[in-house]
């Protein structure tokens, strides 16, 4: 098999149009037009390029001895899955449908309990003729409505985990050129990435602010109480920004991770996150129960710094313990 046939060959598994390959390779359409027509020859250089973007070595394009059209590490192991392009493309699919659908759970649970805190603001003040009683009434319904409902989208990610298995929960080797493709994919889905997660972090950041202001500045328990529905919003908003760019990113990783054993960081995240499915509910079920015993949320919103030191130290105790035992 001629240079030509090759790069056609290899190009049309990846599925890239002539231009997809050029803009890579930093060439115009034309330059590979001739190549795959044999019109032309890369050069040294350009040969070096296109064995790094399809992953084979140079002695396989220049060769041609090398008539069958073989993969490299092409040999499969018993009991491990080989993931095409295809599948590839639709686990980081399925991935971001299910994280989608876990978003909404999560922000409609952090939001429930603002329905809550906006009617005892309204009670406080007496409007809409709001007493204590109705609107303590009124929110607790909220909160179990808004709740059930955030609960039924964590029960809908079951429709997911069958097409997500194959890569999060089983043995696997990427099939030729896949490794490539998603590593470029990444690559250029790291800006928005950075971007976005710094947007949500600074929405984590700064949502203490306008409660602690209101703390120092006014004591009106309806300020205060509508200030908390602002805090619960913007993590609400830092979520819903977080969640969906990490679960992208996170799906190209674990596709490129190429690996058939659990690596330490792995595991390592994964007791991490055992211990936050336990910690953040405890933490967040401590705060209100202190806030609505002393009713000073002015100063019960220090739980959440202190809070967040204590769960990395929590994290590192966890590991440390692990190393030590046999």
């Amino acid at each position: 098999m001629i240079l030509a046939d090759k790069i056609i060959r290899l190009r049309k598994k990846l599925g890239w149009s002539q231009e997809e390959l050029a803009e890579k390779m930093n060439v115009s359409r034309q330059s590979v037009s001739k190549w795959e027509g044999a019109n032309s020859i890369p050069d040294l250089n350009k040969i070096i390029m296109l064995s790094q973007i399809f992953d084979v070595s140079t002695d396989f394009l220049l060769k041609d001895e090398n008539e069958q059209f073989e993969f490299a590490t092409e040999a499969k192991e018993p009991g491990i899955n080989h993931i095409s392009l295809e599948q590839a493309t639709e686990y980081v699919e399925h991935k971001i449908a299910m994280t989608n659908v876990v978003t909404k759970g999560v922000v409609l649970c952090v939001c429930s309990a603002m329905p809550l805190f906006f009617f005892m603001a309204m009670a406080e003040t007496n409007r809409f003729n709001m007493t204590g009683d109705i609107a303590a009434a009124l929110g607790i319904v909220s909160v179990l409505i808004l709740v059930s409902v955030g609960v039924s989208f964590f029960i809908k990610t079951n429709q997911y985990q069958d097409e997500i298995a194959a890569i999060e929960d089983e043995p696997f080797e990427l099939a030729y050129g896949v490794h490539s493709v998603f590593h470029e994919k990444r690559k250029q889905f790291r800006p928005a990435y950075n971007l976005r997660l710094s947007v949500g972090i600074f929405c984590f950041i700064v949502s203490f602010v306008p409660l602690l202001c209101v703390s120092i500045f006014s004591f009106e328990q309806d300020i205060v109480l509508l200030m908390i529905d602002v805090l619960l919003f913007i993590i609400a908003v830092g979520l819903f920004i977080i969640l969906p760019v990490s679960a992208k990113y996170d799906a190209y990783s674990n596709v490129l991770k190429e690996t058939v054993k659990e690596t330490e960081t792995t595991r390592r995240t994964k007791r991490a996150e055992k211990l936050a499915g336990f910690y953040w509910p405890l933490l967040i079920a401590i705060y209100l129960g202190w806030s609505f015993w002393t009713m000073a949320w002015g100063i019960t919103w220090i739980i959440w710094p202190v809070g967040a030191v204590l769960f990395a130290a929590l994290v590192g105790l966890m590991e440390l313990l692990h190393k030590d035992t046999p």
